[in-house]
């Protein structure tokens, strides 16, 4: 442009030039030009319409919300919020939350009655009895049976508020790992130190997915915001879920079957140190890979211990 404007300036006749030849000029030879003359006049201008933005939709706002809060810096929190797409989909949390809610449904309807508390399928093949340990799925499948409507509320809650946004930036795989080593872990420490109880519930695989989050924030603390705010919202939530199972427990400690609260604790301990192990960790630094390998001995001690008990000590 700045060549064509030079030889026109040279040549005699471009002293005549007008204003509006000039401003054409310009017009079609730069890209950036907001500015272009109607066709067939050189003397009418009028202005070049610019795409306008389209406003986010509501997904890509709760995915730019979620990198807020789960992500560190902001490129990675740039990069997830425009590359994700929800392709796969979450599955694991979505699924077990379904399965959860329809057994609730069934043995309620069942039952004829539902209530707080109850009721509680003690004859259903998937609670965790310590008469039937041999049954080794009950260790697993546990999870999917609710003791009244309150605890499935609760659980249901959590899982959705705290599990699906996890899943959704560490992937289905990561998570499913979380959540069952939960509650697997309240299953053997229940078996170990509340040996006559039964175990009912997702209090496990919740506690872990909670503590996961206590672990993620743990990972990336510097660079998270209101790094402990969230710290002190998730430990206030597990105390007082966890205050209320003693209570109840205590509360009503000639019911039978008692229903364990073991598989809070447990299950937190779980979800710490398996976060540690399979989260991903975006500020990669040498006292966090010591801390890998101590969660890593902490959880497979633990585990291989309560193993062994339950083969050995029965």
């Amino acid at each position: 442009m700045a060549g064509t404007l030079q030889m026109r300036c040279q040549d005699s006749d471009s002293h005549n030039e007008s204003f509006q030849r000039l401003v054409a000029t310009m017009s079609a030879e730069s890209p950036c030009s907001s500015y272009e003359t109607d066709q067939g006049s050189t003397s009418t201008l009028r202005p070049r319409l610019l795409p306008r933005k389209r406003k986010p939709t509501c997904f890509r706002k709760m995915v730019r919300y979620i990198a807020k809060k789960y992500l560190t810096s902001e490129s990675d929190r740039q990069y997830y919020a425009d590359r994700y797409t929800c392709c796969p989909p979450p599955l694991f949390v979505p699924t077990v939350t379904l399965a959860e809610i329809g057994l609730f449904t069934y043995h309620c309807l069942d039952a004829g009655a539902i209530s707080a508390n109850g009721p509680i399928p003690v004859e259903s093949v998937l609670i965790f009895r310590p008469d039937k340990r041999i049954q080794l799925w009950r260790f697993v499948s546990y999870t999917l049976i609710h003791a009244g409507w309150v605890h499935l509320f609760f659980n249901m809650l959590v899982q959705i508020l705290v599990g699906l946004p996890l899943e959704m930036v560490h992937g289905s795989g990561r998570i499913m790992i979380v959540y069952i080593s939960g509650v697997l872990a309240g299953s053997l420490g229940t078996s170990m130190f509340d040996m006559k109880a039964y175990l009912a519930g997702a209090s496990g695989g919740v506690y872990s997915l909670l503590a996961a989050h206590l672990a993620n924030i743990m990972l990336n603390y510097s660079e998270m915001e209101f790094g402990l705010l969230k710290l002190s919202a998730v430990l206030i939530i597990a105390s007082a879920d966890v205050g209320f199972a003693v209570w109840d427990r205590l509360l009503e400690r000639d019911l039978l079957p008692q229903i364990s609260y073991t598989a809070h604790l447990m299950g937190s301990l779980a979800g710490l140190t398996m976060g540690l192990l399979v989260l991903k960790n975006f500020d990669q630094k040498l006292y966090k890979q010591c801390a890998w390998w101590i969660a890593f001995a902490v959880y497979a001690g633990c585990t291989a211990f309560a193993v062994c008990w339950n083969v050995f000590y029965f």
